[in-house]
């Protein structure tokens, strides 16, 4: 029986327009709860930004177990190796050269010629192939390409050394018989693909993509492309339960872990659309603590490594502050864990003269009416003020330091911690801000917490800034 693989497209959707967006954190997240289902092979987004992505590709090649990790190439030189430096850690890693094959696309995506088309590609997939054993070709468009055309470029890719190729109806034009023909005609004409696995993408326009997916495997496909969120794709879960109930009619299974599918799912939907308001940038998802606690007994090697697994990146100075810092509260407390750890290294390193402080702030907030903030705050002498509403009094008063400061960070985590006890109980915040793949975290102290918010995001932010100024 013929092994269907299941090749999860959701991290790719982000940023398309469609109504959810993930933050780093939860993007690993994702990436964990798609390995415990046991999908085949876990697609990320191609590299943008060099430092971001490489460390998000190289954090979730570390945490997933399983399944191949896939990693879009660029078609200009030196695609190949900007992702293999990111991917090589990976226990399964795949390269994938996606090419418009399609006249429309080839002009105004990538603007190029057909010849040029078929150079870039026998190009891209060599250069895939002399660095990684597993490589894909993406035939973008592929239902509305001319056949020849479509034809030669995938003669050329299998040459070249590709192992999958993947043939998509992006546009979702087909019926499932004439997307089942469109694959039998293709496989007469290249005989070469009876050596590789053959994949599909169907788009959901005609709500069809189940079935157009459904009618390739029946001819032969042995990868479907699937998300498991709402999305113009094949989904995960209806793809999964069909071969489950009726694979065995056309020789085929999928190995994704049925038992749990429904739960997984679940989180992986409330990850997706919970995790962010509409009226917010900024993630309002509740994350539990890490595992691991440190005791008195742990030396500077545990402490550091525990701040890694937080994220942080500490210099050999602020390294020693921060231990320091952690013998005398592990004296106190006896254990010490991730959210005092996460206070000690806000307080304790890169500790740096404040660009931007706080004057005042004025906070609107009921039941009744939208959150409101108003902050003023001092550059230097000159004093910048911003009014702006969010979900919640918090959420108001971050987007106004954005507006004050013209730039948006990604809020890794936000922290609330009481100090004291009793009525006036001195309450503390700590934020974590993510800049170019670096985690900044910033405490603030006040016996109002909207306060010590604004103060530990200004913490936070100052560090950014400073370190930004003097690189």
């Amino acid at each position: 029986m013929r092994n269907i693989k299941i090749s999860d497209v959701t991290m790719k959707q982000t940023g398309k327009g469609i109504d959810f967006s993930l933050s780093f954190r939860e993007k690993i997240e994702l990436a964990k709860l798609l390995d415990r289902l046991e999908v085949s092979v876990i697609e990320l987004h191609p590299i943008e930004n060099l430092k971001i992505d490489s460390l998000l590709i190289k954090s979730i090649a570390g945490a997933v177990k399983n399944a191949v990790i896939a990693v879009p190439v660029a078609l200009e030189e030196g695609g190949a190796e900007k992702v293999w430096n990111a991917l090589k850690e990976a226990k399964k890693p795949r390269l994938q050269v996606c090419a418009p094959t399609s006249p429309v696309q080839m002009e105004y995506l990538s603007h190029k010629k057909p010849e040029a088309m078929l150079e870039a590609i026998k190009n891209a997939v060599s250069a895939c192939k002399t660095l990684c054993s597993d490589v894909e070709f993406v035939a973008g468009d592929s239902t509305r390409s001319d056949e020849n055309f479509l034809e030669a470029a995938v003669k050329a890719a299998v040459e070249a050394g590709a192992s999958t190729v993947t043939f998509c109806d992006t546009a979702g034009v087909m019926l499932p018989d004439e997307f089942s023909a469109f694959l039998e005609n293709i496989k007469s004409a290249v005989p070469e693909l009876a050596d590789v696995s053959v994949g599909v993408s169907c788009s959901d326009a005609l709500s069809m993509a189940d079935s157009c997916a459904v009618s390739a495997v029946r001819c032969g496909a042995s990868e479907v492309k699937a998300t498991a969120v709402a999305t113009d794709n094949v989904r995960l879960a209806k793809i999964a339960k069909i071969l489950a109930a009726k694979g065995s009619a056309f020789d085929a299974c999928g190995a994704v872990r049925m038992a749990e599918i429904n739960r997984v799912i679940a989180q992986i939907e409330r990850l997706c659309h919970s995790g962010k308001s509409k009226n917010s940038p900024f993630d309002d998802s509740v994350r539990a603590e890490g595992e691991w606690v440190l005791t008195e007994h742990d030396d500077i090697s545990a402490v550091l490594k525990a701040a890694e697994s937080l994220g942080y990146e500490l210099s050999e100075e602020d390294g020693m502050k921060v231990y320091e810092a952690f013998k005398q509260i592990a004296v106190l407390k006896k254990k010490v864990g991730s959210k005092e750890l996460d206070a000690i290294v806000a307080s304790s390193a890169l500790q740096v003269p404040p660009t931007y402080k706080l004057e005042s702030y004025v906070i609107n907030a009921s039941n009744v009416l939208t959150s409101s903030a108003h902050l003023r705050i001092l550059k230097g002498e000159h004093a910048l003020e911003g009014i702006c509403i969010g979900d919640g009094p918090i959420d108001a008063a971050f987007l106004a330091i954005e507006q004050i400061i013209g730039l948006h960070y990604e809020l890794d985590d936000f922290q609330i911690q009481s100090v004291t006890e009793g009525r006036e109980a001195m309450g503390q915040t700590v934020v974590k801000l993510l800049s170019n793949g670096k985690l900044y975290s910033g405490r603030g102290t006040s016996t109002d917490i909207v306060g010590a918010s604004i103060l530990a995001y200004l913490n936070a932010l100052n560090k950014i800034v400073y370190e930004e100024e003097n690189a």
